[in-house]
């Protein structure tokens, strides 16, 4: 199924700002799977794997960091994985006690907006939050529809919302979006729970 993709009418100012600031604020995020020392590698060999860190964002050049908290509290990274030269089509990952957790909006029953989750191999939900600079908490939510696309957004308690974007470690940006590829409600049954649409990092012209 061809994806649907939208362009944020500020999206260049957003690039603009992240390539000013990205060498302070994100370090070197890349990860290599081997010594990169080793200059006799195939033809054929796979690409490094690189890892984009998952933000909130509003045009007032304001990022926060989007995280899974545990049910004890604890605070783990949410990441697009990069594992090709291709970046038009990403996974998102929950990194929990190392492992790698699948990322999915799931069904929101009675709630306003679709909940954002990880799902660990028991089926336990984790919560996907924005953390702000101040320790402010927010909720990450499917917040509309637009054909298959589903904008997420983290909402503040006074219903201010932000984007949720990927940067690359040389300041690439990339939409983080709801997928949807059924008709029904239900998209698919991950580790036991029933999901509305995967979460991808989308590539942005």
């Amino acid at each position: 199924m061809k994806i649907a993709k939208q362009l944020p009418s500020y999206f260049n100012f957003i690039t603009t700002v992240i390539l000013l600031i990205v060498g302070g604020t994100l370090g070197n995020a890349q990860v290599i799977d081997k010594d990169g020392s080793d200059f006799n590698t195939s033809e054929t060999e796979a690409p490094p794997i690189i890892y984009w860190h998952v933000k909130a964002y509003h045009p007032e050049a304001t990022f926060m960091d989007i995280k899974a908290i545990d049910e004890e509290g604890n605070y783990h990274d949410v990441l697009v994985v990069q594992d090709s030269d291709d970046t038009s089509v990403m996974n998102v990952k929950a990194f929990v006690n190392g492992i790698r957790l699948p990322v999915k909006i799931t069904l929101k029953g009675s709630d306003r907006y679709y909940p954002v989750k990880a799902i660990d191999e028991n089926g336990t939900l984790i919560k996907i939050k924005a953390i702000a600079q101040n320790g402010e908490i927010m909720d990450v939510k499917g917040f509309s529809r637009s054909g298959n696309i589903i904008n997420l957004r983290a909402i503040t308690k006074d219903h201010k919302y932000y984007d949720i974007i990927a940067i690359s470690p040389l300041g690439r940006v990339n939409g983080v979006k709801g997928i949807k590829m059924l008709d029904t409600e239900q998209e698919a049954v991950i580790n036991g729970v029933p999901i509305f649409a995967h979460v991808k990092s989308l590539q942005q012209n």
